[in-house]
C-alpha cells in the first residue's frame, strides 16, 4: 500500500454524503458534543479551503476549514481531519493538512486554530495556545487548542472567545 496514487482536490458539494459517512465511521456519534462541533453548528465550512483525498473514486480522507473569530480577530478553524483507518500512516492526513494550510495562506488568511494533538499538528507548524487566551464554547482540554500563524506575528495580542464568524452564518 505504500505506492498509493492519491488525488487531493477541493471538496465539492457532491462529496458531502461520503464525508459525513466517513465522519460517522471514524468519530462516531459522540462527535456532536465536542466543542468544535458547537462552533460548526452555525457556519458552513469553506469549500475552497476544504479538501478530499481519493484513491481512484474512493474517498479516503477529508479536511475542512470554517470561518471563525477569536475575540474580534478573524481566523479559520481546521477540522475535522480524518482518513479511513486502512489508509492511515501513508501521509494522506499530512498531505491534506499541508494543502489546506497552503490554500488558506494563498487566500490571505492569517490564522488557523484547531483542537487536536500537539505531537501530530506541530509537524505542520501548530503551537499550543496559552491557557485562557482562546476560549472554546463548552468543555475542552485547553492543552489541545492549537494555532498556526500564516503570517508572522498574526496571533500577537489576539485573545477571546472562539465563535463562528457571523459574517458567514447560515
Amino acid at each position: 500500500m505504500s505506492d498509493l496514487s492519491i488525488t487531493i482536490a477541493p471538496e465539492k458539494p457532491s462529496d458531502a454524503i461520503a464525508i459525513e459517512r466517513l465522519h460517522e465511521r471514524t468519530f462516531g456519534p459522540g462527535r456532536f458534543v465536542l466543542s468544535a462541533y458547537r462552533v460548526r453548528e452555525h457556519v458552513d465550512h469553506l469549500l475552497d479551503l476544504s479538501f478530499t483525498a481519493h484513491i481512484g473514486t474512493l474517498l479516503v480522507g477529508s479536511v475542512r476549514q470554517l470561518p471563525i473569530c477569536v475575540g474580534d480577530t478573524k481566523a479559520l478553524l481546521l477540522g475535522p481531519l480524518t482518513v479511513e483507518p486502512p489508509f492511515r500512516k501513508h501521509g494522506i492526513g499530512r498531505t491534506l493538512l499541508e494543502r489546506s494550510i497552503t490554500g488558506a495562506k494563498d487566500k490571505g488568511h492569517r490564522l488557523i486554530l484547531l483542537v487536536g494533538d500537539l505531537d501530530y499538528y506541530s509537524r505542520v507548524g501548530f503551537k499550543k495556545v496559552e491557557k485562557g487566551r482562546a476560549i472554546m464554547p463548552g468543555p475542552v482540554d485547553t492543552n489541545r487548542i492549537l494555532v498556526a500563524e500564516l503570517v508572522d506575528g498574526a496571533f500577537d495580542g489576539v485573545s477571546g472567545a472562539i465563535r463562528p464568524d457571523w459574517d458567514y452564518a447560515r
